[in-house]
């Protein structure tokens, strides 16, 4: 083999999880599937897809060696196969975001409802943790929440929220955070508590920008 040969074998290597990711699904799916392993049926359900077509969609992200599979009972679990996929996540929405103005646009205007919503960065909300006088709050599905969640949050699933009202004090800024800058459920909490009276404000991240943060200054 020559270096010819090799770069061609190699970058045609790589190529392939460029390939596999060129479907905007997978990219989904594979997006669900970094904050808790996930059922082929409970993926269908988010996707709004039938279980054959994200069968078909898993079924190349493992072919590309991103994910790996368990079984328990009569379920197929899926998860991720290595913690470089986060970063590889990661990276794909920083570049976009940073180079694709329709990402920021969409983001503006779903998201963050063109400004009207107060919304904190990691590293304001690092301050008001050493302050201490706020409550924040994981908006997300409770089993993504025991998978980890930031330092300090209590699990509080935004189709449950109601529920817990009685236990958030008025008196105290409340911060609501989900899956990242392209979630929506913290939108959906901040504008609910709102209504309600709360002082609440969303955090522009989630817990895989958080732990990217921590990994960077230790």
């Amino acid at each position: 083999m020559d270096s010819r040969e090799f770069k061609d074998n190699v970058y045609g290597e790589f190529s392939r999880i460029g390939k596999v990711l060129s479907s905007p699904k997978r990219l989904e799916l594979l997006d669900l599937i970094s904050h808790s392993p996930k059922s082929v049926e409970s993926l269908s359900q988010a996707t709004k897809m039938s279980v054959s077509n994200t069968s078909k969609h898993l079924q190349a992200l493992l072919d590309a060696r991103l994910v790996t599979f368990y079984k328990e009972k009569n379920f197929v679990f899926y998860k991720l196969a290595s913690p470089m996929v986060v970063s590889l996540l990661l990276s794909i929405k920083a570049v976009g975001a940073e180079q694709i103005d329709e990402v920021n646009t969409l983001r503006n205007e779903f998201i963050l409802r063109s400004d009207e919503l107060e919304t904190l960065e990691l590293a304001e909300l690092m301050e008001r943790m050493e302050e201490g006088n706020h409550i924040l709050v994981d908006v997300r599905p409770r089993n993504e929440y025991e998978t980890g969640h930031i330092t300090g949050a209590i699990s509080m699933p935004i189709h449950e929220i109601e529920k817990h009202l009685s236990n958030l004090p008025k008196d105290q800024e409340v911060i609501a955070y989900c899956r990242g800058p392209y979630c929506v459920y913290a939108t959906e909490a901040v504008e609910f508590l709102r209504a309600e009276g709360y002082n609440a404000k969303r955090l522009e991240a989630g817990i895989h920008e958080w732990n990217q943060r921590r990994s960077n200054f230790q």
